[in-house]
């Protein structure tokens, strides 16, 4: 399964999200996101499959930790996406700025609301 995939359902990302504060064995996973322990478990197999999760045996206990290196390639997938949506952004705000307060009060055609709703 592809980590996209992975990360599609909500309990394996509330579950990394648990995992990100450090750390921890399934009963503390399964106190800290509220699903029973073979629900918990059977997420823990398909994100360590995928490997966002990293196991470290210890005795009896077995310790899951996140494991950072695909969760970049995400981020780094996603960055342009960011970057796009921030320069918009940034033009929209700049656009808006120019608008004087006083031109769109006393000429309602100016208001891109008033706009809107005309068309």
């Amino acid at each position: 399964m592809d980590t996209f995939a992975v990360l599609a359902e909500p309990s394996r990302r509330q579950l990394l999200t648990e995992l990100g504060t450090g750390p921890k064995t399934v009963g503390a996973l399964t106190e800290g996101i509220g699903l029973s322990q073979p629900a918990v478990s059977k997420h823990l197999r398909i994100v360590r499959d995928a490997d966002l999760v990293r196991v470290r045996p210890d005795g009896q206990r077995r310790w899951y930790e996140v494991n950072p290196v695909p969760l970049r390639q995400v981020d780094e997938w996603l960055e342009p996406f960011r970057r796009q949506w921030a320069e918009r952004l940034d033009r929209l705000e700049a656009h808006l700025d120019d608008l004087a307060p006083d031109d769109i009060t006393r000429n309602p055609t100016n208001n891109p609301r008033e706009r809107a709703h005309r068309e």
